[in-house]
């Protein structure tokens, strides 16, 4: 019988404040400026330089921050993330109190594709790269990724919720995970 952890006690510090600020703000920005700005308008340059620099800071706080929000504590190695696919082919996967392999790879792909995203939408204002051609293609194309890969975040979220029976949405709003 599994007992649902309810007591702050019973429950481990995972998520520091700033993963959890950054990681609503960067949903939020990036929403805002795929969903409800009109690019090259000034809303939308303020939504994606917002994201890029938040993206900046994370990338920074991936080595110098906290446990569970260091680059070293879930980056998997390709045998990591091969075995761990693995095992979730045959309903095996371990439980992982921080990122599993699949998810750390998540994070990774999702940070490098928002930062050529912003980096590539940055360029388009400036004098040298103004109107060419590949460099709107390249925004375009990282930005449609972006969604897509938030997609396939998502659902992995949902799905490894229902697999280990813990609200990973909850622990990323209270930074709190159960130690089992």
């Amino acid at each position: 019988m599994r007992v649902h952890v309810q007591d702050e006690f019973l429950a481990v510090k995972v998520w520091d404040a700033w993963v959890r600020i950054f990681h609503w703000s960067l949903v939020a920005s990036i929403v805002a400026a795929y969903f409800f700005t009109e690019d090259g308008d000034v809303p939308h340059e303020i939504a994606g330089y917002i994201a890029l620099g938040l993206v900046i800071a994370r990338i920074v706080w991936g080595f110098v921050g906290t446990g569970y929000a260091r680059f070293a504590q879930f980056a998997p190695s390709l045998r990591a993330l091969r075995t761990y696919i693995a095992a979730m082919a045959s309903r095996q996967e371990p439980r992982f109190l921080g990122h599993n392999p699949a998810g750390g790879m998540m994070v990774i792909t999702l940070l490098v594709v928002a930062l050529v995203a912003g980096i590539s939408g940055w360029m388009m204002t400036t004098d040298a790269f103004w109107g060419e051609e590949w460099l709107i293609a390249l925004h375009k194309t990282a930005s449609n990724l972006l969604m897509v890969l938030a997609g396939v975040h998502v659902t992995g979220v949902i799905y490894t919720s229902w697999r280990h029976r813990e609200n990973l949405i909850r622990a990323m709003i209270t930074g709190r995970k159960s130690k089992s």
